[in-house]
């Protein structure tokens, strides 16, 4: 008879226990859950991460800016350098002799305009050589430098895509990276592995990638893209200078060389 009031007395005992142990693991959960940020969005990521992975993702933001800013600016002044070189270009073939073709294109600073003050220049500098065989080489080497100068003027602002396209990934990485080790460091902290409460950081760090990534394609890409371009700029103005040395072998089988700069050229 004394062994069941044993076992009564023992229930209420095991029931607190029991009671405060779960009490304790609802404090954990609940103190791990309050732990977690509430807005897991990019801006709210961004907001969240240390100062260094902020930095990073400020400076591929300001990149990414940058790339699109040189794209729409680049791509005006392409197109219009462009436009300018095909008018050029079918005035100079239309032209019988380089006087004509300076009237023709007239004062419009374009490139064809400084193939033919060159030209031009060089016959009035020449006119007292006794012979004019080596005009058309020196004529040539004048057109080849303006047109190495107009293709480097062309590229001026793309080296810029150039470097985000070949570091912003990396520097992605770096904040990744960063990121990651404070995440860690925080979990040695807190002394526990629940997914839950060390995933946001880690989503947090890898922000920093994507944005390095889409800082960084789109970089590579239009570079390649205004490569192609000013490359077939650049044979435009190939062939201005080919048109304007004609006029000028032209005008030397004539012995109607012009022996000063006309004012069209100028």
């Amino acid at each position: 008879m004394a062994a069941p009031a044993a076992d009564t007395l023992a229930a209420p005992l095991a029931a607190p226990d029991a009671a405060a142990g779960a009490a304790a693991g609802l404090e954990h959960v609940t103190a791990a859950t309050a732990t977690l940020p509430h807005d897991l969005s990019p801006w709210g990521m961004f907001m969240a991460a240390s100062p260094v992975v902020q930095a990073v993702m400020i400076g591929l933001a300001l990149a990414s800016v940058a790339t699109w800013t040189i794209f729409l600016a680049k791509s005006v002044e392409l197109s219009k350098a462009k436009r300018k070189a095909r008018a050029s270009l079918a005035a100079l073939e239309q032209a019988r002799s380089l006087t004509q073709a300076a009237e023709s294109i007239g004062f419009e600073k374009t490139p064809a305009t400084a193939f033919l003050r060159a030209v031009i220049a060089e016959a009035h500098q020449s006119a007292d050589a006794p012979s004019q065989e080596g005009l058309k080489e020196r004529a040539a080497s004048r057109l080849e430098r303006i047109e190495a100068a107009e293709g480097r003027r062309m590229m001026r602002g793309t080296g810029i895509l150039a470097s985000i396209g070949s570091t912003a990934p990396f520097v992605g990485l770096f904040g990744t990276v960063w990121g990651i080790m404070v995440s860690f460091i925080g979990i040695a902290k807190s002394q526990t592995t629940n997914l839950a409460v060390v995933a946001p950081g880690i989503a947090e760090a890898l922000l920093a990638t994507a944005i390095g990534l889409v800082a960084a394609i789109p970089a590579v890409v239009i570079y390649n893209g205004f490569a192609r371009s000013i490359g077939g700029y650049r044979a435009q103005l190939g062939d201005s200078s080919a048109a304007v040395l004609r006029l000028l072998s032209r005008d030397m089988d004539r012995r109607a060389l012009p022996r000063t700069v006309s004012k069209a050229a100028e």
